[in-house]
């Protein structure tokens, strides 16, 4: 594969000027036209060390206008970043639409370079492969434009560039820290990137491996690459075609077979509990969650639970019971409404990752991402192709949390519809309570089979292994409450360690 990068190609100090000022121009341009067109586009540069990536991104800066751009580069992990999922740190560096992110390292580094120094295995090393593979598609999906930058040197140039000789400085080289720790690597590290690249290479988001021994043509190909990316993006958009007008994808997504049986109709509505055995095992299951909050704590274990539900079907108060049981400075309850204009101009799950807690902590979401499979398909907000590509994205998202040790507890609290319409007209009745009634409440109980399906759509395609769902029935909300606790007190037991109970002195270690 590299030796497609090898082959000594140049460019003179004549053919850049003579290049440079148009090609300078035309970016400018069409990054302009991206941002009029909210296409956010993602840079990635990688590659050799020595092949003078900090100079191409110095270089893209100058033809680009930063106002719009922002460059991360991704160097050491922050005490931050190493106490969250390993994607954590990338969300947060991901440009919002019509800007422009320049990653000088990226999701590729950790990967490779663990690889190289056998700190993972072959199979894991494909695994977080196909990760990225599914990270990029979600992107591209979004209407992001990637481009992958590769830049490689041949190895007798490589080791030249290691060489602490007279020859150094008049190749005016900002040497890389980097290069003496990798410089007895090469071959492994062009074996391990090459397969890397391999495996990444999609049509969607392609590589582009660029001969980087000659400064002025590593530069000006790299901008000739971006600008026919950037290029291809406009026209793309203005070949698509309109979408469906807002009434058919309403009709579409309302469309649900008559009589249908949902896996909501097999949830027994029935169960309830008396005021004393509430009140006994709501304080039983209080104090230990309390205990598990603080050993999950300490053992640097978070939780991530989500509470979703029909309108009126309790999740404040089951919330609220689940709060009351944990330490404030352990958990934060995040209600999750519309999206803000900073939200709506990244990826969806964008603004769910922003909050995934540190290790040790707990965040309870009062409605998720899973509004994306409910709400924005039934009310027509998200085009048809969207939200069906969500469930495998949400997917990949929760196995990611779990994988880095956080337990994901996924509750929908069930009740009927007569029970939702009796507590709709308590709502207006009672004066305390007429602030959690609204016309919007009423217009989606008019969509009940429509959310129905939704919701079992839902839990069919998203209850896997490592984050299934938990069907809560609540038509009693005692009962609903109890089952909450002691389903989420499972959860934190299923990743914390036994604690050992101190030893009991005997009489004569305490004479002593």
């Amino acid at each position: 594969m590299f030796e497609a990068a090898e082959l000594g190609r140049k460019m003179s100090k004549k053919e850049f000027k003579a290049i440079e000022p148009d090609l300078h121009t035309r970016l400018l341009k069409v990054q302009q036209q991206l941002k009029a067109s909210n296409t956010a586009v993602i840079i990635i540069v990688s590659g050799v060390e020595g092949a003078g990536k900090g100079e191409v991104v110095n270089r893209l800066s100058e033809w680009l206008d930063t106002r719009d751009i922002r460059t991360n580069a991704f160097w050491d992990e922050t005490d931050e970043q190493r106490l969250r999922p390993k994607f954590w740190r990338f969300w947060q560096a991901l440009p919002g639409r019509g800007t422009l992110g320049i990653l000088f390292g990226s999701w590729y580094t950790r990967p490779i370079i663990d690889r190289v120094f056998g700190s993972i295995e072959e199979g894991e090393f494909e695994k977080q492969l196909q990760r990225i593979v599914e990270f990029e598609t979600m992107l591209v999906h979004d209407d992001a434009v990637v481009v992958k930058f590769w830049f490689h040197l041949p190895k007798d140039v490589f080791k030249k560039r290691v060489r602490k000789d007279k020859d150094i400085p008049k190749m005016k080289i900002k040497r890389s820290p980097l290069l003496q720790k990798f410089s007895r690597q090469y071959d492994e590290f062009a074996s391990v990137s090459e397969r890397a690249i391999r495996m990444t290479d999609k049509g969607s988001a392609p590589w582009h491996l660029i001969e980087a021994t000659d400064a002025k043509y590593r530069d000006v190909t790299a901008g000739q690459i971006l600008l026919n990316a950037m290029e291809k993006k406009l026209s793309d958009h203005e070949e698509k075609p309109t979408q469906r007008d807002e009434a058919e994808v309403t009709r579409l997504t309302d469309e649900v077979e008559a009589n249908r049986l949902t896996i909501l109709d097999h949830v027994d509505l029935s169960q309830s509990l008396e005021r004393d055995e509430y009140d006994e095992k709501l304080s039983h299951y209080q104090a230990k969650l309390f205990d598990l909050a603080w050993q999950a704590h300490n053992q640097k274990k978070s939780v991530v639970a989500v509470f979703e539900g029909w309108d009126a079907s309790g999740k404040g108060g089951a919330i609220r019971r689940v709060t009351r049981a944990i330490d404030a400075r352990l958990y934060k309850v995040l209600s999750v409404a519309a999206p803000t204009d900073e939200e709506k101009a990244h990826q969806y799950l964008w603004r769910f990752w922003r909050h995934i807690p540190l290790s040790g902590y707990i965040s309870i979401y009062d409605r998720s991402w899973y509004g994306r499979v409910l709400v924005e398909r039934v009310e027509g907000f998200a085009p048809e192709d969207d939200w069906k590509r969500s469930y495998s994205e949400i997917n990949h998202f929760e196995e990611q949390l779990c994988e880095s040790g956080i337990a994901m507890v996924k509750f929908w609290i069930h009740l009927s519809k007569e029970e939702q319409l009796r507590r709709f007209k308590e709502r207006e009745k009672t004066p305390w309570k007429t602030h959690k009634i609204t016309d919007e409440d009423w217009r989606n109980r008019d969509k009940w089979d429509a959310y129905e399906a939704a919701i079992n759509d839902i839990v069919a395609r998203t209850s896997t292994e490592y984050a299934p769902w938990t069907l809560v029935p609540g038509n009693d909300k005692k009962f609903a409450r109890v089952h909450v606790l002691e389903t989420l007190c499972k959860s934190i037991e299923n990743i914390v360690e036994p604690e050992e109970k101190p030893k009991s002195k005997g009489r004569d270690d305490k004479k002593k």
